[in-house]
């Protein structure tokens, strides 16, 4: 990074030191469920999501349902696994994450006390950890766009009952956004990559930026510097699996 600048104060709810990311059974026989959204914009946020953890040092638990020991081998979308090479997810064989003592002392093992949760599908899976985890005293965000339903109805029915318990929901650009709210912090530098490959219009905008400071028509603008790779070397902690 070349921002000299660092980002000693945020003053949003989420942040990079408080919050802990858990990834709830994207796997790709469980997305064949899934018509509340288009399954390969669900790939592609969730993936981003994982990315912009790793990428900024937010920990990450993965854990998946009946990926071992059941008539299909279903594992993480490779989207996921790619970036936690190495990383063996808690396999389940119940919806109910949140009972899994391992799940949860993953979770408690970061000493964070905000979740930022997403999975499928996200009336039976994500709704049952989030309102478990809400019950037990976490303060629990829920990121749709990274989630889906079985149908529309059901998707909305589920996020309207994790609302009503006490759950705020959330894009996966808004969780990066308050990890990184000064765009000239090297935490925010950090994320250009992702932004870049799986932003959807906020990397129109980064791409045609960067283009008019390749093309000399522009200086690069304050506290920003161009994409230095995938960030495959940043600091992230991936909890799920660890010593397995």
């Amino acid at each position: 990074m070349k921002s000299n600048k660092t980002q000693t104060s945020n003053p949003n709810e989420l942040t990079i030191e408080n919050s802990v990311l858990v990834l709830i059974d994207h796997q790709p026989w469980v997305a064949f469920a899934v018509h509340s959204i288009d399954v390969g914009l669900m790939v592609n946020n969730v993936a981003a999501l994982a990315q912009a953890a790793r990428d900024v040092g937010v920990p990450v638990v993965l854990t998946t349902v009946g990926a071992k020991g059941s008539i299909l081998v279903d594992p993480l979308f490779k989207e996921i696994s790619e970036i936690f090479p190495g990383v063996t997810p808690i396999d389940r064989t119940s919806t109910h994450a949140w009972s899994h003592p391992e799940v949860r002392a993953a979770i408690d093992a970061t000493g964070r006390k905000k979740l930022i949760m997403a999975g499928l599908v996200t009336e039976v899976c994500l709704a049952q950890s989030v309102l478990a985890a809400l019950k037990d005293g976490y303060d629990v965000y829920f990121v749709s766009d990274a989630s889906g339903g079985i149908t529309t109805e059901s998707h909305e029915d589920g996020k309207a009952r994790m609302i009503q318990a006490g759950a705020r929901p959330m894009s996966w650009l808004a969780v990066t956004s308050e990890w990184t709210p000064d765009y000239t912090s090297p935490e925010r530098q950090a994320l250009t990559a992702v932004t870049r490959q799986r932003g959807g219009i906020a990397a129109v905008m980064a791409d045609y930026v960067f283009a008019q400071v390749e093309a000399g028509l522009v200086k690069m603008p304050t506290g920003m510097t161009a994409p230095a790779g995938d960030g495959a070397g940043s600091k992230s902690r991936a909890q799920a699996g660890a010593g397995r």
